[in-house]
């Protein structure tokens, strides 16, 4: 059986190896438009900012590693330009002698990848403007940014187009992943960084309160954000600088522009070929034989920003509400990373979404600058194993004080929804406390810094010597700083008779909310 796979990198290289390994005598060609055959893409924008420091660290697998560990045929800087479905052949152009050769095929996997979007804007081919996909694209930049230094004359180099100047203005466009990822790498390179995306929040798989937590932590690291604002254009000054022009007609200067508003998957050669393949681990899977399939994916991802993390996992509010779903709801909580009592403890937000039905944990979103990865991953597991809030509030998780807490977040996270569900703490949401009756149960000093307009105080330790100040014919909605101490006193006064509800999140959510609605 003879096998070729179009594309290596991610999809295509762990197809190829994977196959191997299933089938020892299955004749192998890989074929790679590109220079390298397997590398970290993911790993660009940190070989761009300097903390991955060789180009060559990038680099997973080489045609050499395929060939002797493998016995794989590999061909780099070759492409597929046509392929014969009926006579299961491939056109394959060597891009260095521009020599066309047929190969057979008795299995075909197409794993070609997706393309950078480079929309036809005015000036947008000027240079100094780059895409992030691929090792030559990270190359590119850092030889772009490198170019003063590599001048070494004492002088600014001349071109006779431009003067090259230090680059110390960037403009990324785009919100995503790669944009964020580039905009603090840039920042490590000491320039000056201004992020401008079309909607309205950055990081869109988020929703939007938790996308103002990050939004906030970019800014004061001295990122400018341009939020709802799309680009039109691009220009160039007589010195060289670059001008990135906005729908809403600003005009941002820069030295050099990160292009990273997203790929379009490459399809040209599934139209050729007829119906596409599967995943590349999947598909060879299949090839070999065996009954796999791909179950789908949940949108498990993490970004670094600076020194904190951003996570989510499942479906988000957003989501749920296109779809139409009405049966869920959710919870905010900011516990501590580890022990509270243990040096370098960081407060994590949380947003965990759940079924309102049976419990059933739908999405969850987290924030921090410690202990991110292991709530998202622990979060990931049980919403491919379907688990419910009560499985989380059971689940054994490790514990030692540098890591967690003997209730970890996660466990935390489930207690407080199964509380929810149980009918423990009634839940409300700031977007549902006009006209109710607002007790906040802060200390005074905290009112000084926040305070909710037209909400009673009474002070936590005060409450119960004073519920007589306090309505029984209506609902009592409860505030405090996160809503732990709102938790405890609506613990008090539905004992007590009262009609009550904790405010999720408290004055903490409310700062969120509050920007998300600009």
């Amino acid at each position: 059986m003879k096998v070729i796979i179009v594309g290596g990198v991610a999809g295509g290289a762990s197809c190829a190896a994977r196959l191997r390994r299933l089938d020892e005598k299955a004749e192998i060609l890989m074929v790679e438009r590109g220079p390298y055959v397997s590398y970290a893409n993911c790993g660009l924008p940190y070989h761009v900012g300097g903390a991955i420091e060789k180009e060559s660290s990038l680099l997973v697998a080489t045609e050499q590693t395929f060939r002797e560990q493998f016995a794989i045929d590999v061909r780099t800087r070759c492409e597929v330009v046509g392929i014969s479905s009926k006579q299961k052949t491939v056109e394959i152009k060597n891009h260095v002698t521009g020599e066309v050769t047929t190969e057979k095929y008795d299995k075909l996997v197409l794993s070609p990848g997706a393309a950078p979007i480079r929309p036809p804007l005015p000036g947008i081919d000027l240079p100094g403007i780059f895409s992030v996909r691929t090792v030559p694209d990270a190359r590119n930049i850092r030889e772009w940014l490198d170019r003063d230094v590599a001048d070494g004359s004492g002088m600014h180099a001349y071109t006779g187009m431009q003067t090259v100047t230090p680059a110390k203005r960037a403009v990324v466009v785009g919100g995503g992943f790669i944009g964020l990822e580039m905009v603090e790498n840039l920042v490590h390179r000491g320039l000056e960084v201004t992020l401008v995306e079309r909607l309205n929040q950055v990081m869109p798989p988020l929703d939007p309160e938790m996308a103002r937590l990050v939004e906030r932590y970019m800014v004061r690291h001295g990122v400018r954000l341009e939020l709802d604002d799309g680009v039109a254009g691009f220009q160039q000054s007589a010195d060289g600088a670059l001008e990135v022009l906005t729908a809403s007609g600003k005009r941002l200067p820069a030295d050099i522009v990160i292009l990273a508003i997203g790929v379009r998957p490459e399809t040209a050669l599934a139209k050729m070929a007829g119906p596409a393949n599967r995943q590349g681990r999947i598909a060879a899977e299949v090839i070999a034989g065996r009954d796999s399939r791909f179950r789908g994916t949940q949108g498990t991802s993490i970004c670094q920003i600076f020194e904190a993390a951003i996570a989510s996992t499942g479906a988000s509010e957003k989501l749920l509400t296109q779809l139409g779903e009405t049966d869920f709801e959710k919870i905010y909580l900011y516990p501590n990373s580890h022990a509270g009592y243990y040096p370098g403890a960081k407060y994590i937000a949380m947003k965990v979404i759940f079924r309102k039905s049976d419990g059933r944990l739908l999405g969850a979103q987290v924030l921090g600058e410690d202990g991110v990865p292991k709530r998202i991953d622990s979060f990931a597991m049980a919403i491919q194993a379907s688990f419910t809030i009560y499985d989380l509030e059971e689940s054994e998780l490790s514990y030692a004080p540098p890591f967690g807490s003997a209730k970890d977040p996660v466990n935390f996270a489930g207690m407080v929804a199964a509380d929810v569900l149980r009918g423990d703490m009634p839940l409300t949401h700031w977007n549902s406390v006009d006209g109710g009756f607002l007790l906040d149960v802060r200390n005074p000093p905290e009112l000084a810094v926040e305070s909710v307009p037209g909400a009673v105080n009474i002070p936590l330790p005060q409450l119960r010597a004073r519920l007589g100040e306090l309505p029984r014919d209506r609902e009592i909605l409860v505030i405090c700083r996160s809503g732990q101490r709102a938790y405890y006193a609506t613990r008090i006064l539905l004992q007590n008779g009262f009609k009550a509800r904790n405010i999720s999140g408290g004055m903490l959510t409310r700062s969120h909310l509050a920007g998300a609605t600009k």
